[in-house]
């Protein structure tokens, strides 16, 4: 029985790291190790990882492949990938398909269909309701909230029964908030919605809705938050 396993923020940066995490946190030091050792000892050859987003570090592809993108890919299961506000290496979907092995996929205008799962997402934005929002905020965050409905319309029309969605920006932060993203979720009838790219302590977290509102289940996997453990999200 295969399952789908997700997380957020895994910040790479090579071994030894050029840009040690621990900076903002005890928690954060030899995360990486932790997170391949959990990973190997859990998921299995016909499993799948979504990542949502501030994968590594680097600056560019090919650096990114050599430290850190090769590494996962050589790791158990098959790998999805969307892009967060940190992964500067990202490029065109076809150089970061070259780049890599088959079973590596990207979440850039696309979806993956697994079964009839499909994992759709994209990296998300701020949201209208926080402080300075404002007309580049607006551009930006339209223009997120069409990619994540052109993955979720492709997906339907895959013929894909239930819909994931992954974001690496919170999709909202009140349990009453609407947004762009939430109303997409909505209206496409996604099971979930996992996020990433919050971080710090206990406090930090508590402000961020997870629940199910409006018959989705949203979910943080942030990295320092599920504590370096992949999450089954299926």
């Amino acid at each position: 029985m295969m399952a789908i396993y997700a997380m957020g923020d895994l910040h790479f940066s090579g071994e030894p790291p050029t840009k040690p995490m621990e900076v903002f946190g005890p928690q954060w030091l030899g995360h990486r190790d932790k997170v391949l050792q959990y990973w190997k000892g859990t998921v299995k050859e016909e499993d799948t990882v979504l990542l949502v987003g501030d994968t590594s570090w680097s600056m560019d592809l090919p650096d990114a492949v050599e430290k850190d993108l090769g590494v996962l890919a050589a790791l158990p299961g098959d790998l999805v990938i969307l892009k967060g506000n940190h992964d500067y290496w990202w490029s065109s979907l076809t150089k970061m398909q070259q780049a890599l092995p088959p079973k590596v996929h990207f979440l850039h205008n696309t979806f993956y269909l697994k079964g009839d799962v499909a994992l759709c997402g994209t990296r998300g934005w701020n949201l209208p309701s926080m402080p300075g929002f404002g007309e580049h905020d607006k551009l930006v965050y339209d223009r997120e909230c069409q990619r994540l409905e052109r993955s979720l319309a492709g997906a339907r029309e895959a013929g894909a029964k239930h819909l994931i969605a992954a974001l690496h920006y919170p999709p909202l932060y009140k349990p009453e908030e609407v947004t762009g993203f939430t109303e997409l979720c909505r209206e496409y009838q996604v099971e979930q919605c996992i996020y990433g790219h919050v971080h710090g302590d206990a406090a930090h977290f508590l402000n961020l809705f997870q629940g199910v509102r409006d018959g989705t289940r949203y979910r943080l996997v942030a990295a320092d938050y599920v504590k370096f453990h992949l999450v089954k999200i299926l």
